[in-house]
């Protein structure tokens, strides 16, 4: 039959191959965040009228402006929690020619989009 001995190893050979993935929880991961560090006090002051001063003085230097023309600022916000999912928040601010804002756009990505994704790689 088995030995002690044996079980051991068995049970050592399964813990090893198991991976990491047995003590994932515990390994400390920091969290990462990147971009404009954007809170919703700060989305609540922009208002449609406002200059590009008055932008840049609420939410700060964009993180991108259109290639084309400077009358589009992207602030993007993406941040990873220690052991959750990528979430990431854009808005893109939109300006007239006197350089006045006309358009405040906001999107996100969080968990629910990604599954979201994933199912429809899955259909495809």
């Amino acid at each position: 039959m088995f030995s002690y001995r044996s079980i051991t190893m068995l049970a050592i050979t399964m813990l090893l191959l198991s991976g990491c993935s047995f003590v994932d929880r515990w390994v400390y991961r920091p969290d990462i965040n990147q971009g404009n560090y954007i809170t919703q006090t700060e989305v609540d002051k922009l208002k449609v009228g406002q200059t590009k001063e008055q932008v840049v003085y609420v939410m700060g230097n964009p993180m991108l402006s259109s290639v084309f023309t400077d009358n589009v600022w992207y602030y993007i916000f993406r941040e990873l929690p220690e052991h959750g999912y990528v979430s990431q928040k854009t808005y893109t601010i939109i300006f007239d020619q006197k350089g006045n804002v006309t358009d405040i756009k906001e999107s996100s990505i969080g968990k629910e989009n990604l599954e979201q994704m994933d199912n429809e790689k899955e259909l495809n």
